[in-house]
């Protein structure tokens, strides 16, 4: 299923605040929120703005480094859930699709590091049918969410 980054916020939890990234999914009214950490959501955000800050950050010297190697970041596939013990939540399985010199080359990777790389390439971004049923949530519950840019300071 085609996904797309429709925010970063910041959701309210019984653990304090926590960012979340909202995926939609086109043709669906429901969204996959998948909460990360803050850090995580501030590079998303910062790829989103497209804005040069001068001395490249983690995901933008890892582009780089790509790029000068002859790799692309092709896309990028949320694929699984790993369930916890308790039932509550779980954790997303993401898979980076890298094209290079010898081919493309599948690498695991955490979902927020592989929109981290999405929100700076326009890689397209999909989710499993899967991933989208146990993960759906309605939309209107994350829109009025603060957005990290307005909780973190300037990003």
């Amino acid at each position: 299923m085609d996904a797309s980054i429709d925010a970063v916020r910041v959701a309210g939890t019984s653990q304090g605040p926590v960012p979340v990234v909202v995926l939609a999914i086109d043709g669906e009214d429901d969204v996959v929120p998948i909460f990360i950490g803050f850090n995580e959501a501030t590079s998303i955000a910062r790829g989103l703005e497209a804005e040069d800050i001068g001395r490249p950050l983690t995901h933008d010297l890892l582009l780089d480094i790509m790029e000068e190697l002859g790799s692309r970041i092709d896309h990028i596939i949320i694929n699984g859930i790993k369930q916890r013990k308790n039932g509550q939540g779980g954790t997303y399985i993401a898979d980076l699709y890298v094209e290079t010199p010898r081919g493309e080359t599948v690498i695991d990777a955490r979902p927020s590091d592989s929109l981290a790389l999405a929100s700076r390439t326009n890689a397209p971004i999909e989710v499993t049918e899967s991933v989208f049923e146990d993960g759906r949530d309605d939309r209107e519950k994350f829109e009025e969410l603060e957005d990290i840019r307005n909780v973190s300071g300037e990003i």
